[in-house]
């Protein structure tokens, strides 16, 4: 069951600016990025369903996560249809974030009022997504969709929409500017805050401090 309501994950999504994204097949793997990135100030996390027994990563790094950062709204992405939304529901997911819009994971999600941001690339998708329940909606892959200048011309006639950028976000200044000047609500950030080292492994101190840098680079251009 989630522990935050749809509502409460919203609003955070707001207050912190930023979703860290993030997939490893080692659990431990996991926790040290999920913790580098709690350190660095994030709420938030979407760990990515990706590979064969994703979800069993997924409960364990939940359980963990509830216990070592209780703050941390932990949801899920990636994931396309209602069956693994209600398998990861089920497992405790507080946001179900897709690349795609389906309808029927929206249902799925609405029964247990959990938050729904499915991926949308057009007027047409945002407004049946908002319809059907979805407080932010993804926009993916945010570059190729039409990176800021998309979102800014969505928010001319949906002034109301909250929208989410995964894909073309980097944790830098002039990067940020352009989305948060467009009107985005916040933003999903993948690989380019998983900072490794030159021998492949993740530095977990400078995930920390990019973590900590871009939020702090959010709320700066919020106030200016």
């Amino acid at each position: 069951m989630a522990r935050f309501t749809r509502i409460e994950v919203a609003l955070k999504m707001k207050e912190t600016g930023m979703v860290p994204v993030f997939f490893h097949s080692d659990i431990e793997v996991c926790k040290n990025v999920l913790e580098a990135c709690y350190y660095g100030g994030a709420r938030l996390f979407e760990f990515v369903n990706r590979g064969d027994y994703a979800h069993e990563i997924f409960a364990e790094l939940n359980k963990w996560a509830t216990k070592k950062c209780p703050e941390m709204i932990l949801g899920v992405g990636s994931l396309v249809d209602a069956g693994s939304t209600s398998l990861y529901i089920q497992l405790g997911a507080n946001f179900v974030v897709s690349p795609i819009l389906n309808a029927e994971m929206a249902k799925v999600c609405n029964r247990r009022k959990v938050a729904w941001s499915p991926g949308c690339g057009s007027l047409t998708e945002i407004s049946y997504a908002e319809e059907l329940g979805a407080e932010v909606v993804k926009i993916f892959p945010g570059a190729q969709v039409g990176g800021p200048d998309f979102v800014k011309a969505v928010k001319g006639p949906f002034p109301w929409s909250s929208i989410m950028p995964t894909g073309g976000v980097k944790p830098e200044k002039e990067n940020l500017e352009k989305w948060f000047k467009s009107g985005v609500h916040c933003v999903g950030m993948g690989s380019q805050l998983m900072i490794k080292n030159k021998n492949g492994s993740f530095d977990y101190q400078a995930i920390e401090e990019a973590t900590s840098k871009a939020i702090s680079i959010i709320h700066e251009i919020r106030k200016s």
